[in-house]
Parts: C-alpha cells; sequence; structure tokens
C-alpha cells in the first residue's frame, strides 16, 4: 500500500504534466524568475510555488480500478448546516439593507474520512472523466502540505507577456432558463469590482469587458460568465498583479473589504485552496493561467480527511433557501464522482 509520503510530487493541467521537484517557495517573486511553476494560493493567503524541471505533454491517465477509494455518499459533514447557512443568507440581506454590502458570497466546507493512501492524482482522473473543466488540475506536494485535485470553470487570471484576462462567474442555474434577473445583476456587479481590482495593476484605460454574461454549459449546470481585459503597466510583474487582485472577486464580494469581513464573522471553517488560486506559471515565457478554487477537493492529512467547498454568491434579492439549493448544485455531481457513485451509476450521479 502506498503512503502519501512515498507519492512523488507532481502537478498536471490539462494535458501537461510536471515531475521533478527542484524548489518550493512562497516568494510570488520567483514567478517572475525563471522555470515552470505550479503555484496554490490558499483563501487565507498562503502561497506555495513548486518549480518542476521535467514539462510535458501527457494526457491525464485513465481511471484505474480501485486507484481511488473515496468516502461514501453518506460521510460528508458541513461545516455550515442548512440552518446555519440560510441564517447566513439572512444575516447578509441584513447587511445589505443597511449598506455595507452590495453581494457577498456565502460558503461551507465539506469534510469526509480519507485513506491514508489516497492520492489526488487518481482522484482528477476520475473528475476528467466524470466531470471535464477547463481549468482541471493536481498539484501534489506531499511534503509541503499540498494535495489538490480541481475541476474549476473558472479563470481568475491568464497572463501572456503584458496582456492580462480575468474571467468571473456569477450565476448558476440547471439550466439557462433557471438564470434570473438576480443572477445578471450579480454578474454585473462582481466584473465592476474585477474591473477595478485589474486597474490598480494595468494601464489607465486599457481595462475593457469583452464579453459580458456569456452563458456558458457545464457538466450539470450553466453559468454566466464575463471576461474582463488589461494590459499591465511596465513595472507589475506577479507580486503585484496577485496583490491587487486577491482573492478572487467572483468568491468574495462587492465592496471586497466588507464582504471579506461578513465571510469571517459568519463562515466557521477556513476555505484554504476553496475559492484561492490554482494553477501554473511559465517564468521563460512570461504566460500563466490560475483558476479560481472552486469545484476543488484537497486532502487534510493532519485531520485524514478530503475536503471540498461550496457556496453563494448573495445579493438583495436571494431567497435563503434557494441559495442552500445553489450549494447542493453545485456540489452533487462531484462529490458523486468523488464517492465512486457516479463512475457506478453509469455516468448518472446520485
Amino acid at each position: 500500500m502506498t503512503s502519501s509520503s512515498t507519492l512523488p510530487p507532481l502537478a498536471r493541467f490539462g494535458g501537461r504534466v510536471a515531475t521533478g521537484l527542484r524548489d518550493v517557495t512562497s516568494d510570488p517573486a520567483a514567478l517572475d524568475s525563471t522555470g515552470f511553476w505550479a503555484v496554490t494560493a490558499d483563501f487565507e493567503g498562503g502561497l506555495v510555488c513548486a518549480r518542476f524541471d521535467d514539462v510535458r505533454e501527457e494526457a491525464v491517465p485513465l481511471p484505474v480500478p480501485g486507484g481511488w477509494r473515496g468516502p461514501a455518499t453518506g460521510d460528508w459533514t458541513s461545516s455550515l448546516d442548512r440552518a446555519a447557512y440560510t441564517a447566513g443568507v439572512r444575516r447578509i440581506r441584513e447587511y445589505i439593507a443597511a449598506g455595507e454590502v452590495y453581494q457577498a458570497n456565502l460558503c461551507r466546507v465539506l469534510s469526509a474520512p480519507v485513506p491514508a493512501d489516497a492520492d489526488v492524482d487518481a482522484l482528477t482522473a476520475l473528475l476528467a472523466r466524470g466531470n471535464p473543466a477547463p481549468y482541471a488540475g493536481t498539484i501534489r506536494l506531499p511534503e509541503h502540505g499540498v494535495e489538490t485535485a480541481t475541476a474549476s470553470p473558472e479563470l481568475y487570471l491568464r497572463r501572456a507577456g503584458r496582456a492580462v484576462d480575468s474571467g468571473p462567474i456569477k450565476g448558476t442555474g440547471r439550466t439557462e432558463a433557471d438564470l434570473l434577473d438576480k443572477d445578471y445583476a450579480e454578474n454585473v456587479m462582481i466584473v465592476d469590482l474585477v474591473r477595478n481590482d485589474l486597474g490598480r495593476v494595468c494601464a489607465t484605460g486599457s481595462v475593457t469587458v469583452p464579453e459580458l454574461c456569456v452563458v456558458e454549459k457545464h457538466p450539470g449546470l450553466v453559468h454566466l460568465v464575463s471576461t474582463v481585459h488589461g494590459e499591465l503597466r511596465p513595472d507589475v510583474g506577479w507580486p503585484e498583479l496577485l496583490d491587487g487582485t486577491f482573492p478572487p472577486g467572483s468568491v468574495t464580494g462587492a465592496p471586497k473589504s466588507s464582504a471579506l469581513r461578513i465571510i469571517e464573522e459568519l463562515e466557521t471553517a477556513p476555505r484554504g485552496p476553496y475559492c484561492g488560486g490554482i494553477g501554473w506559471v511559465d517564468a521563460d515565457r512570461g504566460t500563466g493561467e490560475l483558476a479560481v478554487g472552486i469545484r476543488t477537493f484537497w486532502i487534510d492529512r493532519a485531520e485524514g480527511l478530503l475536503r471540498f467547498g461550496t457556496g453563494a454568491g448573495i445579493t438583495w434579492g436571494s431567497d435563503p433557501e434557494g441559495e442552500w439549493r445553489e450549494t447542493e448544485l453545485k456540489a452533487a455531481r462531484l462529490l458523486a464522482v468523488a464517492s465512486g457513485a457516479y463512475e457506478a451509476s453509469g455516468g448518472n450521479p446520485t
């Protein structure tokens, strides 16, 4: 039986895999140096940047029978139960009525026991078939406390030279017909926030919105997605870019400072890599792509738990029970994949 300590360091993003770990740092300035880096940033601010020597094209391997033994669907517990979550939604509406915030994201963290030999890369293989996503990936650094598998559909930052893009998601439904006026209003609010964040580090007048409230289909649901573009100032590198935009606006709220205070008050568990940033930076080419860490699993070895986060954006138009159902919708398919229920049912989550 393989233990986590014997699993070699690895990073996988789409059809690219990185092995041969060279060094690890928490200094974002390293991302402007040389080499290929895997990057994970906790919502609370912890940053791990891992440089790898061997980067090659390689398809995500097929799942190996028995390679991942996930929790049973009934094993998951939530940091906020239904009553606490809906009470939190009502509290945020009170803050909105008082003029303290326009929108705030309220999240909960689900946890379930996981075997000592669990390998997040084996979970990534299952997710690639059961819940394919544009920013899917693995970062496996057992000696550095990072074992993360993401099926994120959301772009936090894409950089190519001085050009930078962000793709905030706000608005979720089972079908396009489920999207409400509230969803469109929420998306526009967060686009304004992202425009402001990028405006702190981009050349004056360069921040634009090429796409606003585009409906994207993902496994089991649809999202409203916008694109915000800018051109970085000559004095801006990765440290300034992360400092100016983190945590991502779509998973905090507007104004961001007020939303962060409310999140601290109402949420009872740290988000960790959930709602942070996960991805890669190629310092030699001046490119990089970080996803918002949603639809993301991570292993907490100290507690022997697999964790997963889910949440919803709360506005004045929010219905508490409806927002709870949205968190359930976002989690259902992925928890089924992680438990094996999706695969066992022939592709339909139970």
